[in-house]
C-alpha cells in the first residue's frame, strides 16, 4: 500500500470511530470534534463532511439496495460505513470507486460482524452502479 494509500487507510478509520462516537453519544459529529485534543486530519475531515452532506442521498441509496434489511435492522457499524463510503463516491474529487469499496469491506472486516464484508461489498457495488450511472 502507497504511502498516500495507508494515509487514507487510517483516515477512513478515524472517520468511522468518530462517527460511532457520535451516534453512540447521540452528539452531533461536529461536537464531538470539538471536544478532541487533537484534531482529525484533513482527509478524515473531508470524509466526515462529505458524510454529512451527502447523508440523505446515500441513506436513500443504501434502503434501495439492501433489499430486506431495513436501516433499523443493520449493525449501526455497517450502516455507518455504508454511508461513508456512498458519500466518499459523491465527493467530487472521489478516489476511484474499486478503491473505495475495497476500503469499505477492509473496515466491516476489521470492525463489523463475519456477514458484514460481503453485505457491505454486495450493497456498495450496486450504489456504485447506480452512481455511475447519474
Amino acid at each position: 500500500m502507497s504511502e498516500l494509500g495507508a494515509s487514507r487507510h487510517r483516515s477512513r478509520e478515524r472517520a468511522v470511530e468518530l462517527l460511532y462516537e457520535a451516534a453512540m453519544k447521540d452528539r452531533s459529529v461536529a461536537l464531538v470534534i470539538n471536544e478532541l485534543a487533537v484534531p482529525p486530519d484533513a482527509y478524515t475531515i473531508a470524509l466526515l463532511a462529505a458524510s454529512l452532506e451527502h447523508q440523505e442521498r446515500a441513506i436513500e441509496l443504501i434502503s434501495h439496495f439492501s433489499i430486506d434489511w431495513p436501516l433499523d435492522r443493520m449493525a449501526l457499524l455497517d450502516r455507518l460505513i455504508l454511508t461513508m463510503a456512498t458519500s466518499e463516491m459523491l465527493m467530487d474529487d472521489a478516489p476511484p470507486t474499486a478503491v473505495i469499496l475495497d476500503e469499505a469491506v477492509e473496515l466491516a472486516k476489521t470492525y463489523s460482524t463475519d456477514g458484514s464484508p460481503s453485505f457491505v461489498n454486495g450493497v456498495l457495488s450496486s450504489v456504485a452502479k447506480e452512481i455511475t450511472q447519474l
